[in-house]
């Protein structure tokens, strides 16, 4: 029932595009394996094997710690509608800072969401679809707003000294690449 691809299609991308979230999974060779939801109308597919999505500041910066140790990420999207499908994107990472020339260029393809963090940008190596028939059907009720008024609630210092303490390193003790 598995189909796969060695690129994102038209058809792939109006599916993506069509999710309220996604899950993202990482991995180092030693160390836990991250999975975390994600949402907010971040994701962007830019090319057949280039996606990214803007990364919001968490309780932790696991997917950063993962990309600098391993490189290799998965995407997952679920259909929760009435026509089951499950759309998996497997490729190689990396963050793209605010600051540098490659944030600047790319920031704007995002939504201004108050928190942003980095780009977690993905050369996509394979895309593979499934039926997802055993996913239940679901109905969106919408968005949280909780992480977008803690966000400004913090302000930007606040949110660069939460980040030094919460988000330098990740659960197993892994430099994510955040700086002071």
């Amino acid at each position: 029932m598995a189909d796969f691809t060695d690129h994102i299609t038209e058809k792939h991308a109006a599916f993506i595009e069509a999710q309220p979230m996604f899950f993202t999974a990482t991995a180092a060779s030693d160390g836990r394996i991250n999975l975390s939801p994600k949402g907010m109308d971040c994701f962007r597919v830019l090319g057949p094997n280039l996606c990214g999505y803007l990364d919001v500041t968490g309780s932790g910066n696991e997917t950063s710690a993962h990309l600098i140790r391993d490189g290799r990420i998965t995407v997952m999207f679920n259909s929760f509608s009435r026509n089951p499908l499950i759309l998996r994107l497997y490729g190689h990472g990396r963050v793209v800072r605010p600051g540098t020339e490659a944030y600047d260029e790319m920031k704007g393809t995002f939504p201004e969401i108050p928190g942003a963090r980095q780009i977690i940008l993905i050369e996509v190596d394979s895309v593979q679809t499934s039926c997802g028939y055993a996913v239940p059907e679901m109905e969106l009720k919408g968005e949280r707003q909780t992480l977008k008024k803690w966000a400004v609630s913090k302000g930007p210092e606040g949110l660069q000294a939460y980040r030094l303490e919460k988000n330098a390193r990740s659960i197993d003790g892994f430099d994510t690449g955040l700086e002071g």
